[in-house]
């Protein structure tokens, strides 16, 4: 087998109760590389007819090659699934050291299908899994969940946990491991809840690490990785650049300068700059951060961890990042950071995804402001204390929470005017706006997993981060995003593969990638083949999507992005000109108005 595998797949029958361990095609790993590709191809294998919440639905928990190893920034596992927010394809990706001790623990992934008689969940350890009563775990918050089963197994354990939210089949919830790293977005808790499966808990020691196949070429891949990594012209230089110094968070005083930060449901493409200050990461590291904690082989450490000592948001947290920060701050019109980062806490616990959570109140706020809501209550723009209680009722779908619960889209749709919700594919977009960010809109609208920014990562092109500034475009010109676009979503469909972190290409570029990936594995890949690879994933996942019924014409946006003028200096007078980069982009991707044909499915040997 190729280095960095264990060659080992535990696939869980939870209703029978038995587990039963496979390899790894060969074949499929040099196609799909691992983790998030890999995943994709057992999750089309299981059919896009199934329904996300029922049994024959399938949740992967899937490394990658890299996870795990000596490789910096290799700390990452995807769990990959159909998704019951969006009815696409959807892989999240969750940080901390759980991937690292999973493949420590002896496997590629965990796929769990069917549904558990009872509350269930998984042990593994030294190759194997068992199943376990969870009843007593049932209806608990994920902090309280991994408590006790730390003190069960031994505090070397890891683990991830839904929490009520998934229990209760919010459609945003997520999974959360022990260090508050979280595969947030899609509804992967959900399926998780639907299958009675309440946690994984994972035994593995750095012992059992892989080593590469080549050790010299491994140790120059990661010497040229890591001094890139280092270069203080970089913003993952540690304790220099401003994704170490600040985390995510450097973002949020950046996009609002130019017009670009979403605010008050995207009514309004800025916050107000003393707004925007408040909730930014400068603000954070100057006033209430405490620690700076890091995840496997990563010597960035973009987590901050605070505390509010005052007021009624009394909280100490991890981490204060930048979407959850403008979701339930400037999207909200909230510049209370003590509520943000409780409110973050909240969704850490319930397990939600709080980039979909701010959206969600947001339209509730809008829908209330327009005399929408009837008979559901109402919502004001920045009550912070009424939206964490409103939090609390989505996570346990009491009153409102209930009609809140489905996320965004179906929470407008709800309320009789879909058109309210910043979606696209049924999920909700995150904290750039397309009217600043033209690379976003062409992003967002054909995003697999519906509206993200991790699926092509263009702001790191428009606003100037790319590796020692290599690459700046005008994030006001649409022309050319289409093809950037989908160069960003290859690549992203690399690094989610490999498993290694998002933020590693602020920093590395497709040929460090490859050389960590051949000094691992033993193969003899071009810059060029590994580029293939993201092309093949990202066609696999577009051809699920269209065969679970997302045909022509689904790669829309919101009109107020496209017919609704910026009014905020930096973007003043702009819209999203997404008609124009879709035309650009289907050309370049080969695909009809948004349909995989099967000439180039042949092409990249995905039939």
């Amino acid at each position: 087998m190729l280095g960095g595998f264990t060659n080992r797949v535990a696939w869980v029958d939870l209703s029978a109760g038995q587990v039963d361990y496979r390899g790894v095609s060969e074949e499929d790993a040099k196609k799909y590389i691992g983790a998030r590709g890999l995943g994709v191809k057992y999750v089309f294998e299981n059919g896009p007819d199934v329904d996300p919440l029922s049994p024959e639905n399938i949740l992967c928990v899937m490394n990658g090659p890299l996870t795990g190893t000596d490789v910096n920034m290799s700390g990452r596992l995807a769990v990959v699934t159909k998704s019951p927010l969006t009815g696409t394809v959807a892989d999240s990706h969750m940080g901390g050291w759980t991937a690292a001790k999973l493949k420590w623990a002896g496997f590629d992934g965990l796929v769990f299908k069917g549904k558990a008689a009872k509350p269930t969940y998984a042990y593994v350890e030294d190759g194997q899994v068992t199943l376990h009563d969870a009843s007593d775990l049932w209806g608990k918050g994920i902090h309280e969940t991994l408590k006790i089963l730390r003190e069960r197994h031994g505090e070397a354990c890891d683990g991830m946990a839904i929490g009520q939210a998934g229990e209760n089949l919010v459609r945003f919830a997520a999974w959360l491991n022990v260090d508050d790293r979280a595969a947030g977005r899609n509804g992967t808790g959900a399926v998780g809840g639907s299958k009675n499966l309440k946690a994984i808990v994972i035994k593995g020691e750095r012992k059992n690490r892989p080593q590469p196949a080549n050790k010299d070429a491994d140790r120059e891949a990661r010497r040229r990785a890591l001094a890139a990594i280092m270069a203080e012209e970089n913003i993952t230089s540690p304790k220099k650049g401003g994704l170490s110094l600040y985390g995510t968070n450097v973002l949020m005083n950046i996009t609002e300068s130019i017009g670009a930060l979403p605010t008050k449901n995207s009514q309004k493409t800025a916050f107000g700059a003393e707004n925007a200050e408040l909730i930014s990461g400068e603000y954070v590291r100057e006033n209430i951060l405490v620690a700076e904690p890091t995840c496997h082989a990563c010597p960035v450490a973009c987590k901050k961890e605070v505390e509010i000592t005052e007021g009624p948001f009394k909280v100490r947290m991890e981490s204060l990042e930048y979407e959850p920060a403008w979701s339930l701050g400037a999207n909200c019109d909230n510049n209370n950071v003590g509520s943000v980062a409780f409110m973050i806490d909240q969704c850490n616990d319930y397990g939600m995804d709080p980039i979909e959570l701010g959206n969600v109140l947001s339209v509730y706020m809008e829908a209330s402001e327009r005399g929408f809501t009837n008979g559901d209550g109402k919502l004001s723009w920045g009550d912070a204390e009424s939206m964490a209680e409103t939090t609390r009722k989505i996570a346990m779908r009491e009153g409102v929470g209930d009609k809140l619960s489905g996320g965004a889209a179906r929470t407008a749709a709800a309320f009789g005017h879909p058109e309210i919700a910043m979606a696209a594919k049924g999920q909700a977009v995150a904290a750039y706006d397309p009217r600043g960010l033209k690379g976003m809109g062409i992003a967002y609208a054909t995003s697999n997993r519906g509206g993200c920014h991790l699926r092509a990562y263009t702001p790191a092109a428009e606003l100037g981060v790319m590796p020692f500034g290599s690459l700046k475009v005008d994030p006001l010109e649409w022309k050319g995003k289409g093809e950037l676009t989908k160069v960003f979503q290859d690549v992203h469909a690399v690094s989610d593969s490999l498993d290694l972190c998002k933020f590693s290409a602020f920093a590395e570029g497709m040929d460090e990638y490859t050389q960590q990936f051949n000094a691992v594995t033993g193969l003899d890949y071009t810059s060029e083949e590994m580029l293939r690879c993201g092309e093949r994933i990202y066609n696999l996942e577009r051809y699920y999507n269209n065969l679970a019924g997302f045909g022509a014409g689904s790669d829309t946006l919101p009109k107020r992005f496209t017919e609704e003028a910026s009014t905020m200096p930096g973007s003043l007078g702009h819209v999203c000109e997404l008609d124009q980069m879709l035309e650009e982009y289907y050309r370049v991707r080969g695909w009809e108005n948004g349909v995989v044909p099967e000439s180039k499915l042949k092409e990249l040997a995905i039939l």
